[in-house]
């Protein structure tokens, strides 16, 4: 059993951990802290790896600063659903399932409840638009990866749910980004949610009207959802994206 101490990095630690078969044990997680221990939103995560895999086995102290996870295999699943709570966006979960997803039995096709588009995590959109299409390019798998919002949610109440399959592969090709080249277009999209429509078309505006000085082929979509689309919690915002030359996606968004 590898022995780890501290809260940094958690994800990488859980996925390294999954995709290796070595169990870990971390202590002293947040020993010093007013509030030590782990996080819902960690234990959410712990709850979210025991679903997708068999045989997962996670201890916890009663303080929760010491956590002892041997992983199971990675089974993945055709029908997990899965609420992430208001702490942390959907974007949170995302990155160590799809990476586990990835190495599985199986295809995962999932639904996950929670926070849509919210600050501290990148939002479904930016996932969408910039970390799917790098998946696509190294895994091979081109029309097999999907995320699809089904509604949005905002923070503090969430509401939202994204639909995801992630293909299995066998390997993954190395990356390469040595060569970032020139901007040649811009797409966004302006999100909206239990607020006005004309929210997300001052966004498009404010948009164009900055990014039109530099380039003409600039397109900002709107996509405004009101009733049980919209969640729980009013919220608007914008999200960006850059392609290169070289067929990079830099992205940018504001909530």
């Amino acid at each position: 059993m590898l022995r780890l101490e501290g809260s940094t990095h958690l994800r990488q630690r859980l996925v390294c951990s999954t995709l290796s078969g070595r169990a870990i044990r971390i202590d002293r997680i947040r020993e010093q802290d007013q509030n030590p221990g782990l996080r819902d939103f960690e234990a959410c995560l712990l709850r979210l790896l025991e679903k997708v895999t068999d045989g997962c086995v996670v201890e916890i102290n009663e303080t929760g600063t010491t956590l002892r996870y041997k992983p199971g295999v990675v089974t993945g699943s055709s029908s997990l659903v899965h609420d992430c709570g208001t702490a942390r966006g959907i974007g949170y979960f995302l990155e160590p399932l799809i990476v586990i997803s990835l190495f599985g039995r199986k295809p995962l096709q999932a639904v996950l409840r929670g926070i849509t588009n919210g600050p501290g995590d990148p939002s479904v959109d930016v996932w969408r638009t910039t970390a799917l299409p790098l998946l696509r390019s190294v895994s091979g798998a081109e029309g097999a990866f999907s995320l699809k919002v089904s509604k949005r949610g905002a923070p503090p109440q969430g509401g939202g749910e994204v639909r995801l399959a992630v293909p299995v592969v066998k390997s993954l090709l190395p990356v390469a980004l040595t060569e970032e080249g020139m901007v040649k277009r811009v797409r966004g999209i302006a999100h909206s949610m239990r607020v006005s429509p004309q929210s997300s078309n001052r966004m498009v505006d404010g948009a164009r009207g900055m990014l039109n000085k530099l380039l003409a082929d600039v397109f900002v979509f709107t996509d405004h959802m009101s009733g049980p689309e919209a969640g729980l919690s009013p919220g608007y915002g914008v999200t960006l994206v850059a392609e290169t030359t070289t067929g990079r996606h830099i992205s940018a968004e504001a909530v």
